[in-house]
């Protein structure tokens, strides 16, 4: 029996990466493995209770990603040092497990499956590629913007930055969350990994269809899900997302928006369920 699959719970387990960064995890339920992939200024934290929800069914590896929360991270950033933590975890699961990813997290998901890891199921909840010219996307030359204000040490400045522009949050919103100084605090801590994400995201937010070479490696079965309520940029992503791999489908959840992982994991915890079960 796998490490996995023995402990019902265990709290802030640390699995080393290939290049010596520990990465920390919560782990709770029993049955297949899935790992939780966050997104953008987000730590395991924003999954807690959608892991909750999951490890009735599963056992759920909820980590932290490198540079967040307690784990660690390296000198250098590259997109193949996360793939191998992801790498690292589903080694500790038994050898194979599958994945969820929300946002940017999705896509981390996706480029591990495209690498060849051994993984089950892909689910990812509104990956945020931009594939219509149309739509709205980042700013050319935001990934600059946003290395300078950090280089400034902007952090908070960062993070507004990150919101309005590239993740076209309308400014009240922004000004009423960092009324809120624990929530503000948490999200400026996270602001240095800013530039993973943006690593991750690559080229895919400019208004292109996606390479479909790029993900060809990405052929496991995969459910993408988007919320009724989110801009149709998310419809239109996703549907390019399952015209490229073999197995993918699409299901819209009514009523739900781009915030729905942390804010309705009710809602979304049954679909994820019933996919991954097979």
């Amino acid at each position: 029996m796998s490490a996995a699959r023995e402990h019902a719970s265990q709290a802030d387990a640390l699995v080393v990466s290939a290049d010596g960064t520990k990465i920390a995890f919560e782990q709770s339920g029993s049955g297949p493995a899935v790992v939780l992939v966050a997104s953008a200024l987000a730590d395991r934290s924003d999954t807690t209770k959608l892991a909750a929800l999951l490890a009735e069914h599963f056992t759920v590896i909820n980590y932290d990603r490198r540079g967040r929360g307690a784990s660690g991270d390296a000198d250098a950033y590259a997109v193949e040092r996360e793939i191998e933590d992801i790498a690292a975890l589903i080694e500790h699961a038994g050898g194979s497990a599958s994945l969820f990813g929300p946002s940017s997290g999705a896509v981390l998901a996706l480029r591990a499956a495209a690498a060849g890891l051994n993984i089950d199921r892909l689910a990812l909840y509104e990956p945020p590629f931009v594939v219509s010219d149309g739509d709205h996307g980042p700013p050319r030359d935001f990934s600059q913007q946003i290395t300078a204000l950090l280089a400034q040490g902007r952090d908070s400045d960062a993070v507004k930055y990150f919101m309005t522009r590239v993740q076209g949050m309308p400014g009240i919103a922004v000004f009423f969350m960092k009324l809120m100084p624990k929530m503000w605090a948490n999200l400026t801590r996270l602001a240095r990994t800013l530039p993973y994400d943006i690593a991750v995201m690559g080229d895919t937010q400019q208004g292109k269809p996606l390479d479909a070479e790029e993900w060809k490696g990405a052929s496991v079965p995969t459910r993408v899900l988007t919320g009724g309520k989110s801009p149709t940029a998310f419809q239109r992503a996703a549907r390019a997302v399952t015209g490229i791999l073999p197995q993918a489908d699409h299901r819209t959840l009514p009523g739900l928006n781009h915030g729905a992982v942390v804010m309705a994991p009710k809602k979304i915890a049954p679909q994820i369920t019933e996919f991954l079960k097979g």
